[in-house]
């Protein structure tokens, strides 16, 4: 059976949130509208993602149209994909979306764009795409088919893995060999279970319980202890969990979610300040998204000046590790030299891009404003002994074109679930304060 032939018409949305959105179709073809790379045009300079987003773009259509002209289709790079093409056309459609919706702006050009290709192409299913929710919603209003950029976006949040199971009726016997020995084989608590790599268990009989986690390297359920690391103690079972997987040398990858005051960059900086002299370097980073979509060039001072406020929560937690002990502490000063040495840099997550990865502990605070592409990136990044800690909070996204399906903390999570370098803890129980549980829980 012959596939209805589609053509996707791209919105600037789209090439922001992932550059190679254009090898997603399969064999379909795709059309970018002028107004499109006009916008682009705009975002090429600067170090913000979205930048980085419009120069690839712009490269890899630069690289597909040697010896052709962009008003003809020309095919997608690699195999199996269909046709691309730039569309000058933004009005001479019988409907006028500038006209309809009383004003002149870019998305409404867009709109054209789509109205003029569905009636040019009528054999052939034509289809906005968009992150834009409420471009879509007037796409629709104009009889038009759209959708939102499905790749990179998982299917329900609600079954998102959360690393941690419990177990109750455990055999007595199991609970105190674990505890004595220190593990106990995995077919024997679990039987003919299907296991997760690296998952974490609550594992209870009667009044008795003990934390757990499988070590699928040795196949055995080891006993997970609270320790303490830099003077930061895990406060419950999760936070256990959560320096367990960042303690141990084994797992490279770890991502932690959880609401605001769980402890998630805390405990990061905790076990990576506690494992220090493992790595050449501890980087601290976050993405820089200014408040209320404001471009940073509205706030005073210099560059530094700019980007001060957005790194304070991150000096915020080392301030409360620094808290832990006096002035006259050994690791009072170790702190303070790591941050002179610029052994600990805590830096925007666009200052990292390009820069080698090796021997580097890393850890990337707020990784719900990214993209699954972005997340890709970064992890493509590390080099030999390198480890790399994503947190975050999938339901305070800061991002217009993100959500807690398609942002790249919930891609990680959903993905790499169950593979032996990964390991994945969701925080619920907030250790803040009881007036900060208050606001999660209610407000």
């Amino acid at each position: 059976m012959i596939k209805e032939k589609k053509i996707f018409v791209l919105d600037t949305s789209v090439i922001i949130y992932d550059h190679t959105a254009a090898k997603s179709f399969q064999e379909h073809d795709v059309v970018i509208p002028i107004t499109v790379l006009e916008e682009l045009d705009n975002f090429k300079k600067g170090n913000d993602t979205k930048n980085f987003a419009a120069r690839e773009f712009s490269r890899y259509i630069d690289k597909i149209s040697k010896g052709n002209t962009l008003q003809d289709w020309i095919p997608i790079n690699g195999k199996g994909h269909g046709m691309i093409k730039i569309e000058m056309h933004n009005n001479g459609s019988k409907v006028d979306a500038e006209k309809v919706f009383g004003e002149k702006k870019a998305d409404h050009r867009i709109l054209n764009t789509a109205l003029y290709v569905s009636e040019k192409y009528p054999k052939h299913k034509v289809i906005m795409v968009t992150k834009d929710i409420n471009l879509r919603i007037k796409a629709k209003s104009l009889n038009l088919n759209a959708e939102d950029y499905e790749t990179g976006k998982i299917k329900d949040v609600s079954e998102l893995y959360t690393g941690r199971s419990e177990m109750e009726k455990v055999p007595l016997e199991l609970l105190n060999e674990i505890y004595e020995k220190g593990f106990c084989e995995t077919s024997a608590l679990l039987k003919k279970q299907k296991t997760t790599a690296n998952h974490f268990y609550v594992l209870r009989s009667g009044a008795k319980s003990v934390l757990a986690a499988h070590n699928s390297s040795k196949d055995i359920i080891e006993r997970v202890k609270k320790v303490s690391a830099f003077g930061i103690s895990p406060q419950n079972a999760e936070q256990a969990f959560a320096l367990d997987a960042i303690m141990n040398p084994d797992i490279k990858l770890v991502s932690i979610q959880g609401v605001a005051g769980t402890g998630k960059t805390l405990l990061s900086l905790a076990g990576a300040l506690e494992q220090r002299r493992s790595y050449h370097q501890i980087y601290l980073a976050r993405p820089v998204v200014p408040l209320s979509n404001k471009d940073i060039g509205y706030l005073p001072g210099d560059i530094k000046s700019k980007l001060n406020p957005y790194m304070e929560p991150l000096w915020d937690n080392l301030k409360l590790i620094k808290a832990k002990f006096t002035e006259k502490d050994r690791e009072f000063k170790q702190i303070n030299e790591m941050v002179e040495n610029e052994k600990l840099v805590v830096c925007p997550l666009a200052y990292i891009r390009g820069r080698s990865l090796s021997n580097v502990f890393f850890i990337v605070d707020e990784a719900q404003n990214l993209t699954p592409h972005e997340i890709k990136t970064i992890i493509s990044r590390a080099g030999e002994n390198t480890k790399i800690i994503f947190t975050g909070d999938i339901y305070q996204i800061d991002t217009p074109y993100l959500d807690t399906q398609s942002n790249g903390l919930s891609y990680l999570i959903d993905k790499v679930k169950g593979q032996k370098l990964y390991a994945h803890i969701t925080l619920e129980k907030g250790e803040r304060s009881e007036l900060a549980n208050l606001a999660n829980e209610f407000l």
